[in-house]
């Protein structure tokens, strides 16, 4: 056999943006390694500039970046650490993103508008991503958007198991927002002991955004603890509007729950002025204090992640992180 074959230990690096610092230092910390030392600043024009402190050559690289506001400063820093990772001539390139950018601009409403979508993949892809790794896509068939292997975790284990903690499992039912959320209703359901499901129907204005009328509830929440269910909360105006419907027909008690906390303004006064019991998601994204409130709970997903680097770092199965069977 011709050539040289040299044989070294596999590394894993792990590389952070500066849109949440925090939820990196924690997967570092549940991963046992620390971040790469990074430098990134912003010039005066605006643009961005980054350079890793120590050589990558070789190394597995996942570069995690939470696509938070303003979500297209750090889209592009992501993809400039991405590009970075490729001249500095790493093995692999896995794009962590928490929060999948555009992940609501999938599809085609109305004549002439972009896939947002597809088009962050495609930018991924062309920086140099050899995969992707999310949490909760907003429509599972965004994988197929990206040309290579995409992780796509699950937060309802981490979020079940305290939703378990709070509500009493003989009296809830599980709602969701509308009726395109009826099937991860139904895995909720599933996962509270076959509890009963109701959906709120609701109308949206696809020219105006954020904007939704929830309308009427299709099932019986009367006398209920209801846990109303969904993969985000942007300006909240859904899920008050859900609550308002869920209490005007009888529900004991409302309890939110979503996995990504993107809190744009006004949804820290309305969450807080709901009526809802709790609001539950994780740290996805960054909640400052100026958006917390009482009554929001912020679980943490770095072990979820720092367990799903470690699987795809091992070559094993990311499946098996959530249905036991590899």
């Amino acid at each position: 056999m011709s050539g040289i074959t040299t044989f070294g230990e596999r590394r894993l690096v792990l590389i952070s943006g500066r849109a949440h610092p925090d939820l990196a230092e924690r997967v570092a910390q549940e991963l046992g390694v620390d971040l790469v030392p990074t430098t990134a600043y912003d010039f005066a024009s605006g643009e961005i500039y980054v350079r890793f402190a120590e050589s990558v050559r070789g190394a597995d690289a996942f570069v995690l970046q939470s696509h938070t506001a303003p979500v297209n400063q750090w889209v592009m820093e992501h993809l400039l650490m991405v590009d970075a990772l490729k001249r500095a001539s790493v093995k692999q390139i896995t794009a962590v993103m928490p929060f999948y950018p555009y992940a609501r601009q999938d599809k085609k409403h109305r004549g002439r508008e972009p896939i947002s979508a597809r088009l962050m993949a495609d930018l991924f892809r062309t920086a140099g991503a050899h995969r992707l790794m999310s949490v909760d896509l907003h429509a599972a068939q965004t994988q197929g958007f990206f040309d290579g292997p995409v992780d796509h975790l699950f937060a309802m284990p981490t979020l079940v198991d305290y939703v378990r903690t709070r509500v009493d499992l003989g009296n809830v039912v599980v709602v969701s927002p509308d009726a395109g959320r009826i099937r991860v209703a139904e895995l909720w359901a599933a996962k509270l002991g076959g509890c009963p499901l109701a959906f709120v129907h609701k109308t949206r204005d696809i020219t105006r955004p954020n904007q939704a009328v929830a309308n009427r509830v299709v099932g019986d929440v009367a006398g209920r603890d209801a846990v109303l269910v969904d993969d985000l909360i942007d300006t909240g105006g859904t899920i008050a509007e859900g609550v308002r419907v869920l209490r005007e027909n009888g529900a004991k008690s409302v309890t939110i729950v979503a996995t990504h906390g993107v809190l744009s303004e006004p949804a820290p006064r309305r969450l807080a002025e709901c009526g809802a019991l709790e609001v539950v998601v994780t740290d996805t994204l960054p909640i400052p204090h100026e958006k917390r409130f009482p009554g929001l709970t912020v679980l943490s997903i770095a072990p979820l992640l720092a367990r799903a680097i470690r699987e795809v770092f091992d070559e094993g199965s990311v499946t098996s992180l959530f249905d036991g069977n590899a």
